[in-house]
């Protein structure tokens, strides 16, 4: 798998979506076979203002192909990435009708890469959090350890906001003691390599990691199946308002969303622990 170059300097006219984007990074790139034919990036994106264009530019500068999934935005962002799409060959951009959360966006990805082949796919958000340029690095190690997931756990910087660095300790340890501490680095960060085929099984054998509990509640469920984690550090940054930031967020919803999942996988836990305890002694011998 190669990463492709340096995208060509221009730009196009976004039209209805107001702003100007990026020119296609694939504009003086002859050789198809510069797009991987196994490793995706998977961009989930839901009204995520005009921050989505620099992400996406900044993915394809790492890495080809790469998918965005539009999940019922409304900001005219979906119509922009049309428009890149339209001439640039690594981009592509699916469309949901109506909002429908993250996990469910990310599913729909998983589901027309798998048709495509496709064996593992890089999530990242369209918020600018998630670094692009540790792309090439996350794809080498999955390629090198097919079989395993590979996590980024987040180096914060010093005005990363206080509740967030903390109140993730929380739901790191239950994912740790859900997994009979299977060694997720962090259990809520989303620049991940997941192998396709076990995370579509584990979402289509339930209804739930639909939206803000998909990544707990992935890599929880995928240790259950044996996908075991590797935690590489990764710098992260929160945008503040005036420079673009957009969280969609909501301290009191998501955390009901986080209690009610950690309470499902604390009672499947319980059932699994002969099994996680039996794996963890075979590892050890």
């Amino acid at each position: 798998m190669s990463a492709p170059e340096e995208p060509a300097e221009g730009g196009l006219d976004a039209g209805s979506a107001g702003v100007h984007l990026p020119s296609p990074p694939l504009d003086g790139y002859p050789e198809a076979a510069r797009i991987s034919a196994t490793h995706l990036v998977l961009i989930p994106s839901f009204n995520p203002g005009p921050q989505v264009y620099g992400v996406v530019a900044d993915a394809r500068r790492h890495w080809a192909p790469v998918w965005v999934v539009v999940d019922g935005s409304t900001d005219g962002t979906g119509d922009g990435l049309m428009t890149l799409a339209e001439q640039d060959r690594g981009l592509r951009v699916l469309t949901l009708p109506e909002n429908r959360g993250k996990g469910a966006a990310v599913l729909q990805g998983l589901e027309a890469a798998a048709r495509e082949g496709f064996t593992h796919v890089l999530t990242m958000d369209s918020d600018a959090q998630h670094p692009a340029d540790q792309i090439p690095r996350f794809m080498a190690e999955s390629a090198a350890r097919p079989d395993r997931m590979i996590l980024g756990v987040p180096i914060f910087a010093a005005d990363a906001p206080r509740l967030r660095v903390q109140g993730r300790r929380i739901s790191n340890g239950w994912a740790n003691l859900e997994t009979l501490w299977a060694g997720i680095g962090d259990s809520l960060f989303g620049f991940r390599v997941y192998p396709v085929a076990p995370l579509r099984q584990v979402m289509q054998g339930q209804r739930w990691m639909r939206r803000f509990d998909f990544d707990p509640e992935a890599v929880v469920r995928l240790c259950w199946w044996g996908v075991r984690p590797v935690n590489l550090a990764t710098p992260v940054r929160y945008l503040r308002p005036e420079e673009g930031g957009v969280s969609h967020f909501r301290y009191g919803r998501d955390n009901l969303l986080l209690t009610w999942m950690h309470l499902r996988l604390f009672l499947g836990f319980l059932v699994r622990v002969p099994v996680l305890t039996l794996r963890r002694v075979r590892a050890r011998g």
